[in-house]
């Protein structure tokens, strides 16, 4: 296991960056944020991790703590544009010792519709959904075919998504490139096709939060862990 050094009680904010938000944010956001930065505009930095990591979400608390680590001394406050995304409330846990606050719910894709998945979750056929984002539209070649080895050993498609009956891409942005990959992508693995446009939803409230709520004064709190 990555051992985290933990930060020093006091920081020397002797730089053009103290006074600046982070956002520690999943590469599987990336373009919508900096799309949501453009429009509103806001003004904070991104520093994104590889979006792979979801394949992995053991790997996520550690990955965001280092980076956290990395900026203590550089902004104000930070950041953290995860859901829990697998890791069993682990990445609270580890935020909870910086005062950090991350978005809201379990999964990437709630945030983009809030009402929309609790709408969803009410139906049983939930539980045999796999969602796509437009980002994992994009990437589910290398993020799911690639990855998890169903390209070079196409046995384990249904080992890994037998118990699915459906994909539903939850559409960000419209775009009839994105929906012709994600059509592509329910039929390599065999599922029904449906799909909801949901725009970015909670992720643009929540960026705007944070923009417009960032503390006057260096965070103690993410300066410091609390004991």
């Amino acid at each position: 296991m990555e051992h985290i050094t933990k930060p020093p009680a006091t920081l020397p904010y002797a730089n053009p960056y103290a006074n600046h938000s982070l956002v520690i944010a999943c590469g599987a956001l990336a373009h919508e944020i900096e799309a949501i930065k453009r429009q509103q505009p806001l003004h904070f930095d991104v520093k994104c991790l590889n979006a792979n990591l979801h394949n992995y979400p053991e790997r996520i608390p550690s990955s965001v703590e280092k980076l956290i680590v990395e900026n203590l001394t550089h902004y104000q406050s930070i950041y953290v544009a995860y859901a829990d995304c697998g890791t069993g409330g682990r990445l609270d846990a580890m935020l909870d010792k910086y005062g950090i606050e991350r978005l809201p719910g379990a999964h990437c894709y709630e945030f983009f519709s809030p009402d929309t998945f609790a709408s969803i979750s009410d139906d049983v056929s939930d539980l045999g959904t796999f969602y796509l984002t437009d980002f994992l539209a994009r990437h589910f070649d290398r993020l799911v075919m690639q990855e998890l080895g169903i390209a070079q050993t196409p046995e384990l498609r249904d080992m890994l998504f037998g118990h699915y009956h459906r994909v539903l891409y939850l559409i960000q942005n419209p775009n009839k490139h994105y929906r012709e990959q994600a059509k592509h992508a329910a039929q390599q693995l065999g599922l029904a096709y449906e799909e909801k446009i949901t725009g970015y939803g909670q992720l643009d409230t929540q960026l705007v939060h944070w923009h417009i709520n960032k503390p006057a004064h260096v965070n103690v709190n993410v300066a410091q862990p609390k004991k």
